[in-house]
């Protein structure tokens, strides 16, 4: 079974910072691309980041300069570090795999930006 513990979610005022954390099991870890996405509610859901098992990162064009994607082979973990957030990143943020060829989800973690 593939699934996820997800962390770090919670409010925070306009220009503080977060700090995501995604611990996936069932899976190789340091073979796997490791993605994160977001969905705002009434919105479609939206690729942030993601890390493959090289560290070649690639960022959405609205939080580059803001958001850190990192991983940690030996505790078989994804960071996402978000600072300078602003009132659109609110949304549930979700860590993601793929494995032999099927897409899996956490449960998310909510984040909300706001003043």
């Amino acid at each position: 079974q593939v699934q996820f513990v997800e962390s770090g979610g919670g409010l925070v005022q306009p220009g503080g910072s977060l700090r995501l954390s995604c611990a996936p099991t069932g899976i190789i870890f340091s073979i796997r691309t490791i993605y994160w996405y977001r969905q705002a509610s009434g919105k479609e859901r939206e690729l942030v980041a993601y890390e493959t098992p090289e560290a070649y990162t690639e960022y959405a064009d609205s939080v580059k300069g803001r958001f850190t994607i990192s991983r940690d082979n030996a505790k078989n973990t994804v960071v996402l570090q978000m600072d300078n957030l602003k009132p659109e990143d609110t949304a549930v943020y979700l860590c993601s795999v793929v494995r032999m060829g099927e897409r899996f989800w956490g449960q998310g973690t909510r984040v909300t930006v706001s003043a």
